[in-house]
């Protein structure tokens, strides 16, 4: 199983790597001292393991577990008893560890982790739609929750996408495909190129333009038939 080591403590790094590197049924692909840095790589790599410590400054491993829309295997790895409960409430969580870990208690981790079979594709499907209502953004080092209805209007700016909410806006280092992939389909629609709005937030229509709070946003002729589609017509 490929895995990755998840912990603010260099020491405690140092001692899960020790204890991998004596089991031969698990591989160590990386190690990161921040959840922030950890979700970067995972948008972008697949692991079948995590082994994740709970307590870290900004943002826990209970955090970096609700941004995943599609987390692999978890194996906590903690100093505190108390979270055993919260733990198992996460469907990808294997085992519960709490330091010191010994050798045995981890190779059992493992064993667990290997004949750990998590929920059919589908219900899994069913339960993402259910229980993702948000999205994290990286603004300044910072992970700021943007719940999906308060998102108005998403722009595309060269690099950089710009997420207009019904407060504040944020310009984010992404595509507009990434985006497109993240946002629900039933809430929003890609009416332009450069373009993708929240049809629930459409206040008037007038020709091959929509009007969503300040912002008049142009819709393109391929895209117009869908729009309409979309909207609860009299």
């Amino acid at each position: 199983m490929k895995s990755i080591i998840i912990d603010d403590e260099q020491m405690a790094r140092a001692i899960v790597n020790q204890l991998i590197s004596m089991n031969n049924q698990v591989e160590l692909i990386d190690s990161f001292p921040s959840a922030i840095e950890a979700i970067k790589y995972l948008n972008q790599n697949s692991v079948d393991l995590i082994f994740l410590d709970i307590h870290m400054p900004a943002f826990s491993g209970f955090d970096l577990l609700q941004t995943l829309k599609n987390p692999p295997k978890v194996i906590l790895t903690t100093s505190d008893k108390n979270f055993a409960i919260e733990a198992f409430e996460y469907d990808c969580i294997v085992d519960y560890l709490v330091k010191p870990i010994t050798q045995e208690r981890f190779n059992k981790a493992i064993q667990k982790a290997t004949n750990f079979s998590k929920l059919p594709k589908e219900n899994a499907k069913s339960q993402e739609v259910e229980v993702v209502k948000e999205l994290y953004v990286n603004i300044d080092r910072r992970l700021i929750k943007l719940n999906f209805e308060t998102i108005n209007v998403v722009e595309a700016k060269g690099d950089y996408i710009l997420i207009k909410t019904e407060t504040k806006n944020y310009t984010v280092h992404s595509t507009m495909k990434k985006i497109q992939e993240k946002l629900p389909e039933d809430l929003f629609l890609k009416v332009h190129r450069s373009f993708i709005i929240n049809t629930k937030k459409i206040i008037d229509i007038e020709d091959n333009s929509v009007l969503i709070g300040n912002n008049v946003i142009p819709v393109s002729r391929s895209n117009r038939p869908e729009l309409m589609q979309r909207l609860n017509l009299l």
